[in-house]
C-alpha cells in the first residue's frame, strides 16, 4: 500500500523467465548468502500477518546480499521473446531469519493477532480528535496534518504508522540494491515525470548517443503495457518492463527483481524510468544513485510548486521539449526560480530530445556521475 496516495500494492508484472525466482505460491525456497550480517541479528513481528497464509515455506540463511551474481539460489533463463509474469507483491527481508510454521494454530494465532489490533487501532482513532481540513479563505487542506495527507476513516497516528513501517522496509531493500551498484560501479538513475513529458524518447535519444561507447540497460515502469520497453529494446539496449498494476511507483524490490533478470555488466549505466507520476515515487527509494526530474515546457512552470516533494528528491531537472517554447507562454526562468525555492541545491539542464539541443550537456553531465 502506497500511505501517499493510498494505492494498492497488488501485484505486478515482470518480465522474465516463468518461475520468477520461485517467487511464486506453493513453492519452497531457499537464500543461502556469502557473509553473515550482524546488524540484521533481530526478529521481525509481522503485525497479524502469518506467512502462513501464502501457501509456502521460507528458510532464508542470509548474509551478504547480491542480485545478478545468482548468489540467491536463483537460475535465470533467457528466452528470445520476454514474457511478463506475474509475481506477488511480497518482501523478503534480506538478513532475518523467518521459520514460519505451517499450522492451523499458528494461522488461527495470526488471526486472532490481527483482530486485536484492527480493535485497537479502532479504539485510538475514536478517542483521536477526528481530522478537519485547515480553512484557508474558501479552500480547504487536507495536507496539513501529521501525516500529511488524508485517508477516509483512517487516524493521522495509524496512517504515519503505516507509511512508516512500509518506507522502512523498501528503504532497507534500496540499500541492499546500493550496495550491489556500488560493488559492480554501476550508475542507477531514477528518472521520474508525471505522464508524456517525453522521458521515453528522450531515453531512446540518449542510448543511441551511448551505447557504443558504454554498457547500458534500462527498467521500465508503467502500470499496464510493455509498450517503452519495446522502443528501448528496438535501439538495441536491453530492457525489462515492469507492470505496477494498480501501483503508482517502483519499489525497490522491484527494481532488485528486475535488475537480477538484467544480469548488469560492471561499470555500466542503469535507466530506471519510473511510473508517470510526480507524487509516490518520490518516497520510495530505489537504490539509485540520484532522481532526475523530467518537466517538459508544455507543462507550467509552477509545477516545482505544485509537487514539491519530487522537486525537492532530485538533483537534476531536465527541462524538455523546448523546442516547442516559441509556440508556447512558459516562462523558463521562472520554472527554474521555482525549482530552486524547493530545492537551491538542483541542477537544470535545458533540452530537446526531438530537436537535440541541449542533449550534449545532459550526455556530459552522464559522464561526470560516471566518473564520480
Amino acid at each position: 500500500m502506497c500511505t501517499t496516495c493510498g494505492c494498492a500494492a497488488g501485484e505486478r508484472r515482470i518480465e522474465g523467465e516463468e518461475h520468477a525466482h520461485s517467487h511464486h505460491h506453493g513453492h519452497d525456497h531457499h537464500h543461502s548468502h556469502a557473509h553473515d550480517h550482524d546488524h540484521h541479528d533481530h526478529e521481525h513481528s509481522h503485525h497479524g500477518h502469518d506467512h502462513a497464509h501464502h501457501g509456502h515455506s521460507h528458510n532464508h540463511d542470509h548474509g551478504h546480499h547480491h542480485h545478478g551474481d545468482h548468489h540467491h539460489g536463483h537460475h535465470h533463463g533467457h528466452h528470445e521473446t520476454p514474457r511478463t509474469i506475474v509475481i506477488h507483491h511480497h518482501y523478503h527481508h534480506q538478513g532475518d531469519v523467518h521459520h514460519h510454521v505451517h499450522t492451523a494454530i499458528a494461522q488461527k494465532m495470526g488471526d486472532v493477532e490481527f483482530e486485536l489490533e484492527m480493535e485497537q487501532n479502532e479504539r485510538a482513532e475514536k478517542s483521536e480528535e477526528k481530522f478537519q481540513p485547515r480553512e484557508i479563505e474558501q479552500d480547504l487542506d487536507y495536507g496539513h496534518g501529521e501525516a500529511a495527507t488524508h485517508a477516509p476513516g483512517m487516524s493521522q497516528k495509524r496512517m504515519l504508522q503505516i507509511e512508516m513501517d512500509v518506507l522502512s522496509k523498501n528503504n532497507h531493500l534500496a540499500e541492499h540494491n546500493r550496495e550491489y551498484f556500488a560493488d559492480k560501479h554501476i550508475l542507477a538513475l531514477n528518472l521520474v515525470s508525471s505522464p508524456g513529458s517525453g522521458k521515453t524518447t528522450l531515453l531512446t535519444e540518449t542510448l543511441m548517443r551511448l551505447r557504443e561507447r558504454l554498457s547500458c540497460a534500462v527498467i521500465e515502469g508503467d502500470q499496464q503495457t510493455t509498450n517503452d520497453a519495446e522502443r528501448i529494446r528496438a535501439t538495441g539496449v536491453p530492457a525489462i518492463q515492469v507492470n505496477t498494476g494498480k501501483g503508482c511507483h517502483l519499489d525497490a524490490q522491484m527494481v532488485h527483481d528486475a535488475a537480477t533478470r538484467l544480469e548488469l555488466k560492471e561499470k555500466s549505466l542503469l535507466f530506471i524510468e519510473n511510473v508517470g507520476n510526480l507524487v509516490c515515487p518520490a518516497s520510495f527509494d530505489l537504490g539509485e544513485r540520484a532522481k532526475v526530474a523530467v518537466l517538459s515546457v508544455t507543462e507550467g512552470e509552477d509545477k516545482p510548486l505544485k509537487y514539491p516533494h519530487m522537486f525537492a528528491a532530485s538533483e537534476l531537472m531536465i527541462l524538455n521539449k523546448i523546442d516547442l517554447l516559441p509556440y508556447l507562454h512558459f516562462d523558463v526562468a521562472a520554472c527554474i526560480a521555482n525549482a530552486r525555492r524547493i530545492n537551491p541545491n538542483i541542477q537544470v539542464i535545458q533540452l530537446s530530445a526531438t530537436s537535440g539541443e541541449g542533449m550534449e550537456a545532459w550526455v556530459s553531465w552522464l559522464e561526470t556521475q560516471l566518473c564520480a
